[in-house]
């Protein structure tokens, strides 16, 4: 589907419709709504990016990958963001890799497009820096946490930030791709897991992930998914 088939109020992705109208219009005739599946890649790293995303329904980690293939979240991006920022910073190769947690839709625009728009749309290039203010603040506190909170509260963080992009009590995930994500061994996720089953936090049965107690999982993460949320709303508020 073409963006001029999507008006900017159906746009569930929050960049694009807190646009001007008119800003709006300027970048429509170039959007394109594509899926995105489990596990796609967006972004590879040092890999010229064709494209950059605005996700709608979906949810994308970027990774750091080391040297012995292993990779460590370091960002999640939602509908609140965007993938492509190096395009935005005038580079089109990337030190992370994409992938997609959640699938669902992303808006997607040429990167060749994108660079001339951000030179002759002013608020898209307004909104766009103040994400990235948003993402520094995520992957600072991101680092901190992995390495001052425990496993359990990480794990209740990250299935919050996961439970606001699904939009639904559940979702599909592995305890294997989890353990990945937060950079654990299998076998803690699988403890942690089993502990917010006892508690009724959540249930988890074949790959699919239900929450059923939302506020209990608040109560159990650490302060960075308040403290992150908190910045999110924040960015919102603001206007041009």
């Amino acid at each position: 589907m073409s963006g001029s088939e999507f008006c900017q109020q159906e746009m569930s992705n929050r960049l694009l419709a807190a646009l001007p109208p008119e800003a709006y219009r300027s970048l429509q005739p170039n959007l394109e709504i594509v899926p995105l599946a489990f596990k796609q890649v967006l972004v590879q790293p040092q890999e010229p990016m064709l494209y950059v995303y605005f996700p709608t329904s979906s949810l994308v980690s970027l990774l750091t990958v080391m040297t012995d293939s292993t990779a460590v979240e370091i960002g999640i991006v939602g509908n609140e963001g965007m993938i492509g920022i190096p395009v935005f910073l005038g580079t089109d190769r990337s030190t992370f890799r994409a992938i997609v947690q959640i699938p669902g839709e992303a808006v997607r625009l040429k990167a060749n497009v994108f660079k001339q728009a951000i030179a002759q749309i002013e608020p898209l290039s307004f909104w766009i820096q103040r994400y990235i203010n948003l993402l520094l603040i995520q992957i600072s506190q991101t680092s901190a946490c992995n390495s001052r909170h425990s496993i359990e509260q990480r794990c209740c963080r990250w299935l919050l930030a996961m439970h606001d992009s699904a939009g639904a009590d559940e979702f599909a995930i592995t305890q294997e791709f989890l353990a990945q994500m937060l950079c654990v061994r299998r076998a803690s996720v699988t403890e942690v897991a089993l502990k917010l089953q006892k508690t009724e936090l959540l249930r988890y049965s074949s790959g699919r992930m239900t929450i059923c107690d939302r506020q209990g999982l608040e109560a159990t993460a650490c302060e960075c998914y308040s403290l992150l949320k908190s910045e999110r709303d924040r960015l919102f508020e603001q206007t041009l």
